[in-house]
Order: C-alpha cells, then sequence, then structure tokens
C-alpha cells in the first residue's frame, strides 16, 4: 500500500496521489513510538533509594525517591553547596558563630531554590521525586527554625555587639534564649547533614 504516489501523466504534468488513510494511520503510529519511547526514556537507568522521612524534619515515614542520571546532576549541585557551607558541617558551640551560620543558611536556602527554578520544564517529569523533596527539606525542615530565631536573634545580636569586647561567641551565650536557640539549631543542623549524605548518595550512585 503506497502513501504517496507520483505519476508522469505527459511530459509537462507530474500528478501526486496521496493515500490519506494510510497517511493518517502512519502519523498516529509514529505518534505512538514516540510518546512510547519517551516513556521508556523516563525510566531508563533509574535507580531507587529509601529515605527516612523523619531523619530530615519532614515527616514520620519512609518513602522511596526514585531517581536517574538527570536526577544526579542536581544533587551533585546541591551536595556541593552543602558540603562547602556552614549549613553541612557539625555545628561547633565553642567555635561557631551564629550569625555566620545564619547567613550560611539563608544563602543556601537562596542558592538551592534557584537550582530548583532552573530546572527546564521538560526535565520537571523525571525529577518530580527529587524536587519535592528538596521542596520539603527547604519549607518543612529548614525554614521553620530561620522564620522563628533568625530575625529576632540578629536584632539582638546587632544591638549587644555594640561597644561590647566580648568575642562574638561570647556574646552569642547572653542571648536570653540562648539553650532553646541551640537546642533548635542543633536539631536542624542534624537534618541538613543527613540530607546532605542524600544528596551525595545520589550524585554517586551510592546504595
Amino acid at each position: 500500500m503506497n502513501i504517496i504516489e507520483v505519476e508522469l501523466e505527459n511530459w509537462s504534468i507530474f500528478v501526486l496521489k496521496i493515500n490519506w488513510v494510510a497517511f493518517i494511520i502512519t502519523l498516529i503510529l509514529l505518534w505512538g513510538i514516540s510518546f512510547l519511547m519517551n516513556k521508556c526514556m523516563k525510566y531508563v537507568n533509574k535507580r531507587s533509594i529509601t529515605v527516612e522521612e523523619v531523619n530530615l524534619g519532614i515527616g514520620d515515614s519512609s518513602i522511596k525517591l526514585s531517581y536517574n542520571q538527570k536526577d544526579q546532576e542536581i544533587a551533585y549541585k546541591i551536595w556541593v553547596e552543602l558540603s562547602t557551607r556552614k549549613i553541612g558541617l557539625q555545628f561547633d558551640r565553642e567555635n561557631d558563630v551564629i550569625k555566620e551560620v545564619y547567613d550560611s543558611w539563608y544563602k543556601f536556602f537562596e542558592i538551592t531554590r534557584e537550582l530548583l527554578k532552573d530546572i527546564p520544564a521538560s526535565r520537571i517529569p523525571y525529577s518530580e521525586d527529587l524536587i519535592e523533596l528538596t521542596e520539603k527539606v527547604l519549607n518543612i525542615g529548614l525554614r521553620p527554625h530561620l522564620t522563628r530565631w533568625q530575625a529576632k536573634y540578629r536584632k539582638w545580636y546587632e544591638e549587644s555587639v555594640k561597644n561590647n569586647s566580648a568575642t562574638p561567641q561570647e556574646i552569642q551565650k547572653e542571648y536570653p534564649e540562648y539553650n532553646a536557640l541551640i537546642e533548635d539549631l542543633l536539631e536542624t543542623n542534624e537534618r541538613m547533614i543527613e540530607y546532605k549524605k542524600l544528596m551525595k548518595k545520589i550524585a554517586f550512585g551510592e546504595k
């Protein structure tokens, strides 16, 4: 069954014949094959990892996160940010400065949000699990501490540091709610360290 035929009627006239039924069937078949290939590509080299939500402060159950090579690229960028900032390092109560820690946390929040925004729309269907998890970590695991403590602590610290010869580490211990802040900070810090470990596992395909 020919879809298109070209005939020479005479020396100056060509006749083009199209079998519309066959033509439409062919287009449908090509669309179907393309659709199936896209579906298959979504799951090519797909891996999965079990995530304990409680360790990230975003829930109290275990979830199965699926990821592929495209997700690994995103996870690697996030892991680098976590590994090179205070947010991904264990808080040192004696030497770390809370203001600097907050600067790091806030910057990480902004950078990670931009990384997610920069994901092309065509890639979103392939990375939806990782995107959703990261949004939860930011909004449920990290944001509550910053919302509760950052603004009022910064205001207090800026006033307290004026004409004060003590070190920043000594000054911050005078904060009226220091113990409660530190307890919450340490819990949030542990969540971010767990998140860093998870991003490393995804980025490097570790089990």
